[in-house]
């Protein structure tokens, strides 16, 4: 049978071509009319069906729990067990392909990826599948060229200059090379800390040596249009760790070795050099841009979401702290703490959202005259980075988010004890702050008061819990999910799971004083004091991490076709995989709200 049998789907696609003949070999083509039962609880399951045509629903003591379409494929469990344990149902005339169970038995028995991904749970899943990664696809030493690596400046000096002049100078351009011009001898050098040490090793005064006696000769050079290769043999050749970039006798700039290496992984290390070297908001700005491909590059070559979303929290956390360095005076740095809050405070950020930020100040300072023009510059500094204002004015260019630690605390008081529909907003997102500047003692001390204040106070926890329904999802996805053929609306991930989650997760951390902010690490606390399973903690962090990367993954396609981030998915366009893991991500979050509206005492309210 057939050569047009989906061999291209999941979990088919992890068949090798002996695999494949045994699957041709064995399927069959079924009809089935409006309304026929195809499966029937108890039954003994002969075969795998994969639909080519029309719907099928699953129910369970005749509630409707999934709705099956062409290229999805049922039911691999009860095959396993022996026994069906839902009714199938056709909704509409439906034309499958079905596959008899010995060879399905025998496949899974040949092939554990097959059989993880046929009826395995989420975890197991995704464990699967991260085996399945392909290697990265690492930039090619042969087709990358040295110009598209990170150069850093060029600093010269005369050979005549004194080493302590030199050394001066490297401080000041935090370079740990020059190149040295000795224009008597007609030739071109390197001095580097290396070489310092071993001038001070010395024992004369650096006042007194001309850096030229000291300098490594000939300057090993390379063009910018050379293989990266190159540049590596080159500097394997002559046991060194940098090399000067030249086009047409200009010097370009001075390919390291570590650069090099970090460009053949990822771009991230060279992002935090670019940051770190700014000196003004504009060569920031080129930093900031450099983020969202580093992003891309990572998902592409197949890195964990939740490893991503830790690297670009470092990443985004060295950005704002440089921006507030480079814009707040270093007194007002010093007695304050510049913090991020929201998706940017857990962690859990992947593409550039509306800035959530703020500032406590340290009691009994008096902040500069122009305190509200220099967080204004800030906010728009941020803005013009790629980070949107906060609609809700949740910025620190906003009075109400610049505080003194006791006018926090007391703010803070005031939310718990009055917990209508804004202060509770403001108190959640506060419960991710997370300090990226200044004295982070500070924000420590507005974040005990809170949990200080909110300690056993049930209907505080009970109200706070209850936002789990905010966005009304009875019926949301699963209407969505489980429509039968018509266009469905875009499912929003962070209305039906991202925040149902999110926001359970930090009622239950809020309830055990668990100050952790990311979702994952307050998951694990959580697991630690009792008040999850094992079980039900690696569920829910593995649905945050299927959530984020179908987030991340439709928002990089948006920003491909320069449409502006939407954070929804189209199911008709996801492949059987994707929606399956959604299914299975947004069973996790329907089950934890369950839990909730128990622990909670919900239905009370």
């Amino acid at each position: 049978m057939p050569n047009a049998f989906p061999f291209s789907l999941s979990p088919f696609d992890c068949l090798d071509p002996e695999e494949q003949r045994q699957v041709r070999g064995s399927v069959d083509i079924a009809y089935f009319p409006q309304n026929a039962v195809i499966l029937e609880p108890g039954a003994t399951p002969l075969h795998l069906f994969v639909i080519v045509k029309g719907y099928v629903q699953q129910l369970d003591d005749g509630d409707v729990v999934a709705t099956l379409g062409p290229d999805d494929c049922f039911d691999g469990r009860s095959l396993v067990a022996g026994r069906v344990s839902s009714r199938f149902v056709a909704a509409q005339e439906v034309v499958a392909y079905q596959l008899a169970r010995q060879t399905v038995i025998e496949l899974i028995a040949s092939n554990a990826t097959f059989g993880a991904l046929l009826f395995s749970d989420l975890g197991h899943k995704l464990s699967v599948l991260a085996e399945r990664q392909q290697p990265r696809e690492l930039p090619s030493l042969s087709l990358s060229r040295v110009g598209e690596a990170f150069l850093r400046p060029v600093h010269s000096v005369d050979a005549g200059t004194d080493i302590l002049s030199v050394v001066r100078l490297m401080r000041e351009q935090r370079t740990s090379s020059v190149v040295v011009l000795d224009a008597v001898a007609g030739r071109k050098g390197i001095f580097s800390r290396t070489l310092l040490q071993q001038a001070i090793l010395d024992g004369r005064p650096l006042q007194s040596m001309p850096v030229g006696d000291w300098a490594k000769y000939p300057l090993i050079e390379i063009r910018s249009t050379e293989p990266l290769g190159d540049a590596m043999a080159i500097m394997l050749h002559h046991r060194i760790h940098r090399l000067v970039v030249e086009e047409g006798g200009q010097m370009l700039g001075v390919l390291e070795a570590l650069d090099l290496l970090s460009y053949l992984s990822n771009q991230s290390h060279i992002v935090t050099l670019q940051i770190e070297q700014a000196r003004d908001l504009e060569s920031l700005g080129s930093a900031a841009l450099q983020i969202s491909k580093v992003i891309a590059l990572l998902f592409r070559s197949g890195s964990r979401v939740g490893l991503i979303a830790r690297l670009v929290q470092q990443l985004n956390a060295r950005l704002f702290e440089r921006a507030w360095q480079l814009i707040a005076p270093p007194e007002l740095v010093a007695n304050s703490c510049l913090f991020v809050m929201g998706s940017e405070g857990r962690g859990e950020q992947l593409l550039k959202t509306d800035q959530d930020n703020g500032l406590v100040l340290r009691e009994g300072y008096a902040p500069p005259a122009d305190l509200a023009e220099i967080c204004a510059r800030f906010s728009e500094a941020l803005g013009q980075f790629g980070y949107p204002p906060c609609p809700g004015g949740i910025m620190l260019s906003n009075p109400a988010w610049r505080r003194s630690v006791p006018d926090f605390a007391a703010t803070l008081r005031q939310w718990v004890w009055q917990p209508d529909g804004d202060n509770l907003m403001h108190l959640a997102i506060f419960m991710d702050a997370h300090a990226v500047a200044g004295d982070a003692k500070l924000l420590a001390q507005v974040s005990d008061s809170l949990h200080q204040s909110a300690t056993d106070n049930d209907a505080l926890l009970g109200r706070f819990a209850a936002a789990i329904d905010a966005f009304g999802s009875h019926g949301g996805w699963l209407s969505k999910l489980f429509s039968l053929g018509e266009s469905p609306a875009p499912l929003h991930l962070k209305k039906e799971g991202l925040f149902p989650l999110v926001h359970g997760v930090r009622s239950l951390a809020l309830a055990h004083q668990v100050r952790a902010t990311s979702t994952t690490a307050r998951v694990q606390a959580l697991v630690g004091l009792g008040a999850l399973s094992p079980g039900e903690g690696e569920d829910l962090v593995e649905a945050l991490h299927v959530l984020m990367a179908l987030k991340l993954k439709t928002g990089l396609a948006e920003q491909a076709q320069a449409r502006p981030v939407s954070g929804t998915v189209t199911l008709p366009q996801l492949s059987s995989l994707d929606r399956d893991l959604l299914k299975d991500a947004l069973g996790v979050v329907k089950r934890f709200q369950q839990l909730l509206r128990t622990r909670f005492h919900l239905g009370a309210l």
